[in-house]
């Protein structure tokens, strides 16, 4: 074991999008930081890929735009190049690419039904505490209430693939409403040009400037404690080399079975592992990723559908960002998610029926569109950890050591958006904590 001047005010486990943003704000709040990635890239499941030239992301697409996810760039000096689509989204409705921008649920559902009005009271009463339905009660549902109309459970079960990662039957109808009422609604996003990477090395840049350190290739291996159950560093492998990284805080961005795991169980209260067991529930997805050389939708950002077997929805882009292929290309994903997102599929037959919904909405896609890859992301590489809404506290038993990331949610929120608000949270407490203990 090796040993140089490896002594940190905080250590930071991933450099995907939770632990770039904690270890953005703690090195603005003057803390010594260092972030070990076991990639050699970072973005961890929202980074990009280099295939011919086109920046393929690997998972996250897009970025909220004029939330907390803006507001920590630029609280700590990170560029913030993101391009907005105007309309931000389209959703295909009978042949149709509608754009409900400014009508919100009223125009988008009265598209679909003539039982829109009753379906937008039922959202409007969950603005209060009691319009919220109860937990056991899935999304899929709750529309059931109010309507058996395809189109509108299909625009709800993409909605929850889109943002959650999960169906419409996979989702509590109290999260959906929490979030579409009080979270967000037909929020903003775009898209970075160098791909969804490109806001990672950003916040990267930032981390360095304010005197931090990222160890890339470098996958952690052990979380240490003493005796009196506060942590004291990791290890983790660099250059070949086993390192011992002494720091009283450390934060986890690999989900909390992953943070038990470097832990050991041993010693770990069974009520806490318990709780990891049961939210330890990795979603799925689908992608392809294709590009044309021709327009292949008309369509600026974000498609979504009303009616599909699994596509949840389209996105372009090259409007936008035409620096993400070569010139001349056009590049998209088309994404779904698959039946039992949260348990075993068939994923060559979930793949056929994305692919069949490429086709019927896209004509001659076979011949038009160069498919780039085909993505699975699940199991120990989810779109997210934990299903929104079972998530576990970014607390762990262990003094001074905290999860951020998507396996730790707010309630009701998803994505790279609820890692910007977990980061957050964690950070606060552990300036507010030892800020206490000066004083003491």
């Amino acid at each position: 074991m090796t040993s140089h001047d490896n002594n940190f005010d905080a250590v930071v486990i991933g450099a995907g999008a939770g632990g770039l943003f904690a270890a953005a704000r703690l090195t603005k709040q003057g803390y010594r930081t260092l972030v070990v990635e076991r990639l050699d890239k970072v973005g961890g499941r929202a980074s990009t890929d280099d295939i011919d030239g086109f920046k393929v992301n690997v998972g996250a697409i897009v970025i909220e735009v004029g939330g907390i996810t803006q507001e920590t760039c630029e609280e700590v000096g990170a560029r913030f190049d993101i391009r907005e689509p105007k309309p931000p989204i389209l959703y295909r409705i009978g042949g149709k690419d509608v754009d409900v921008t400014g009508g919100g649920w009223g125009m988008l559902l009265s598209k679909l039904t003539r039982q829109g009005a009753k379906l937008v009271k039922g959202i409007g009463a969950a603005r209060n505490d009691s319009g919220l339905p109860e937990d056991e009660l899935s999304t899929a549902d709750w529309v059931s209430k109010y309507t058996k109309n395809e189109g509108v459970h299909g625009i709800f079960r993409n909605m929850c693939a889109s943002v959650f990662a999960v169906g419409s039957q996979d989702l509590p109808a109290r999260v959906f409403l929490t979030y579409f009422t009080r979270k967000s609604a037909f929020k903003r996003f775009g898209f970075h040009p160098e791909g969804t990477i490109g806001i990672w090395r950003a916040l990267a840049d930032a981390v360095v400037a304010n005197g931090g350190e990222i160890w890339l290739s470098t996958p952690a291996t052990k979380i240490h404690r003493n005796d009196d159950n506060a942590v004291t560093g990791i290890e983790a492998v660099r250059d070949g080399q086993t390192v011992r990284i002494e720091a009283p805080v450390v934060i986890s961005d690999i989900g909390p079975a992953g943070t038990v795991g470097l832990l050991g169980e041993d010693g770990v209260p069974a009520d806490y592992l318990e709780q990891v067991r049961k939210a330890d529930r990795p979603t799925s997805m689908i992608s392809v990723n294709f590009a044309s050389q021709e327009r292949l939708i008309d369509v600026p950002g974000m498609l979504s559908f009303a009616k599909s077997r699994r596509l949840a929805y389209i996105a372009n882009f090259t409007d936008v960002c035409p620096e993400m292929a070569p010139p001349g290309w056009n590049l998209y994903v088309g994404t779904s998610v698959p039946d039992n997102p949260t348990g075993d599929f068939d994923e060559a037959a979930e793949t056929e029926l994305l692919m069949q919904d490429l086709r019927d909405n896209i004509s001659d896609f076979d011949r038009r569109a160069r498919i780039l890859n085909v993505a699975t992301t699940r199991d120990e590489w989810p779109p997210q950890r934990a299903v929104a809404g079972y998530d576990l506290t970014h607390e762990t038993p262990v003094e001074g050591l905290w999860n951020v990331g998507d396996g730790v949610k707010e309630y009701a929120n998803g994505g790279t958006t609820a890692c910007a608000e977990t980061a957050k949270l964690v950070v606060d407490k552990i300036v507010a904590s030892q800020r206490v203990a000066v004083r003491s």
